[in-house]
């Protein structure tokens, strides 16, 4: 089967990495959570001081920007990957409502922006691979064979993030969660470096009123076109 890189973007809280894991799981591909790579920048930069008052102190984390290293280890127990932050395993911290507050800034930075797409052009340059995100399809990748553009209606994106977190025992509320959702659209699609854009050639997937398995065979079908054409 010919191999494809397949660009999944949108915005937070819309199931991308749960589609992506889904997809690269079906093909063998691996898969490359580029939102987790900034979260674990912004973990490093909440545990090294590098956030005054909620701004962050953008000549302390770019001068530090190659004492940040990053990569992802596949964990055959879970039959999934998990990104590691010089050595350690953060999945889990990088996922708590801390690092989801300040993510968006840090992203904004454009050294940042810069080390975490040369590194992600690095993991996908022999294709097989499914990166979800932002700026992937526009950025990363502009040639992936598959572009996805996944969006839903604010409140289900708001209510699906809140059972998630609920699930994981972390106490927060449906407000809370609606308006950090609401800052980082703001955030991600005003910002400077590589916004949050639809690239010209996404497939839109609004996922509002799609159960996951409706929403996975929308995508394989797309997938089986685009490899069959190659």
């Amino acid at each position: 089967m010919n191999r494809i890189t397949i660009a999944i973007d949108g915005y937070s809280s819309c199931g991308k990495s749960t589609l992506a894991k889904q997809l690269a799981k079906k093909l063998g591909y691996s898969y490359i959570d580029s939102g987790a790579m900034y979260r674990a920048v912004a973990l490093w930069c909440l545990e090294n001081n590098a956030i005054k008052n909620g701004v962050p102190d953008n000549e302390k984390i770019i001068s530090n920007l190659e004492n940040i290293k990053i990569e992802f280890r596949f964990h055959p127990e879970i039959q999934s990957s998990q990104t590691y932050l010089n050595g350690y395993n953060v999945e889990k911290e990088i996922r708590g409502m801390a690092v989801s507050e300040i993510v968006s800034k840090i992203s904004s930075i454009k050294e940042v922006r810069q080390k975490m797409v040369a590194l992600q052009r690095q993991f996908g340059e022999d294709k097989g691979v499914v990166m979800d995100g932002r700026d992937i399809g526009s950025v990363v990748f502009p040639n992936a064979e598959l572009k996805l553009f996944m969006t839903a209606d604010p409140t289900i994106r708001a209510k699906r993030r809140y059972d998630e977190l609920q699930a994981k025992g972390t106490e927060v509320s449906m407000e809370e969660i609606a308006e950090n959702l609401r800052l980082r659209d703001y955030e991600d699609t005003t910002r400077k470096e590589n916004p949050l854009i639809q690239a010209a050639d996404a497939v839109v997937l609004d996922n509002s009123n799609l159960t996951p398995e409706q929403q996975f065979d929308t995508a394989w079908n797309l997938v089986e076109q685009k490899v069959s054409a190659k």
